[in-house]
């Protein structure tokens, strides 16, 4: 008997289900850690606990026909592939494709930072080349530094499976530098007396609150 999802083809063999979802698992764990990627992030793309995708992976339970047709995508394969048992490797699968995808997001992500960058060195150098002014607005470049890391935050999302410690790089760098470029906005324009490095107190409280989200998620 033939079930039909989209493009995947489910095979249904002389095997009792208990055997059936130990078979799965190993397949699903084998080609997870092809891919390199933890059952957090796994479970993070499809909207699961990281305790469900173990418990696919250990044969305890099998995901929904949806979900095993999603997997069959996102791993090139096909759920008559789950199902046998001498599956080890994903034959489809190609790394030097992979590595060249990484490469590529990883391009696009500087690409973007460049752009960013490039626009902080035209605010600070047309006023000096076409206004006539004898100084510019130096801690634009400042500016610059929180705004890449933004960039590198949405590339986490978009392109690197929402790396966690990624995000916690991208905002740790997020907070200080955008305290210190208020600092320093401040300071180019109001009196220099006054307590503006206060303003990093607030850092300490937000970084402790990221930290903490972090090893919670990671739990």
């Amino acid at each position: 008997m033939r079930y039909k999802a989209s493009n995947c083809i489910f095979l249904s063999y002389d095997i009792s289900m208990e055997d059936l979802k130990i078979i799965v698992g190993k397949n699903l764990s084998a080609l997870r850690k092809q891919r390199k990627i933890t059952q957090i992030e796994l479970a993070e793309k499809f909207n699961y606990s990281d305790k469900a995708v173990s418990k696919w992976e250990q044969g305890s339970t099998l995901p929904d026909l949806e979900t095993l047709k999603q997997l069959c995508d996102f791993y090139g394969v096909t759920l008559d592939y789950l199902t046998q048992p001498e599956n080890i490797t994903n034959p489809h699968y190609d790394k030097s494709r992979e590595k060249t995808i990484l490469i590529n997001h990883i391009i696009i992500t500087c690409l973007i930072a460049v752009v960013v960058w490039m626009v902080a060195t035209i605010t600070f150098v047309y006023p000096l080349l076409f206004q006539g002014k004898k100084e510019s607005y130096w801690p634009i470049f400042v500016w610059a530094v929180p705004v890449s890391s933004i960039v590198l935050l949405f590339s986490n999302f978009i392109f690197f499976n929402k790396r966690k410690i990624i995000t916690l790089i991208s905002l740790s760098i997020f907070i200080w530098t955008l305290l210190t470029s208020l600092f320093l906005h401040f300071l180019f324009f109001v009196d220099q007396g006054t307590n503006l490095w206060l303003i990093f107190i607030l850092g300490i409280p937000t970084q402790i609150i990221v930290v903490l989200w972090f090893i919670i998620r990671k739990k």
